[in-house]
């Protein structure tokens, strides 16, 4: 499930959650951010079990996080960890593989091309 963050809930939320937090900063009136929406819900699917979530903040409704994360374009997406600290940021529409790195960048698990070329030679 997707989880709408607002101004009044961000803090205890980030602060209650163990897990990696992907927040997507969007406009119901920004054509990218919509076309975004079927892709955050693969995220959420795909990371249900893995420990990380997917929320969502509109920024036109939520001025004080766009202003805490100087959001000056939609979508702005941004993966909190488990340390309560930003560990990416992505502006504007980027490749769907973007999202997911991004993610499992926090989580520990991502590897690069290399990575795996190199782990594929060592099998």
């Amino acid at each position: 499930m997707i989880i709408e963050i607002d101004d009044n809930n961000y803090s205890e939320f980030i602060e209650s959650i163990d897990k990696v937090v992907f927040i997507d900063f969007y406009s119901p009136s920004c054509g990218p951010c919509q076309e975004l929406l079927p892709l955050l819900n693969r995220l959420d699917k795909y990371y249900e079990d893995k420990g990380a979530v997917i929320a969502k903040v509109n920024v036109a409704q939520n001025p004080k996080l766009a202003q805490k994360y100087k959001i000056s374009g939609v979508p702005f997406c941004v993966v909190v960890g488990r340390d309560k600290m930003v560990k990416e940021v992505e502006m504007g529409m980027a490749h769907p593989d973007m999202y997911y790195a991004m993610i499992d960048k926090a989580l520990g698990s991502y590897k690069s091309f290399f990575q795996k070329v190199v782990d594929k030679f060592k099998s």
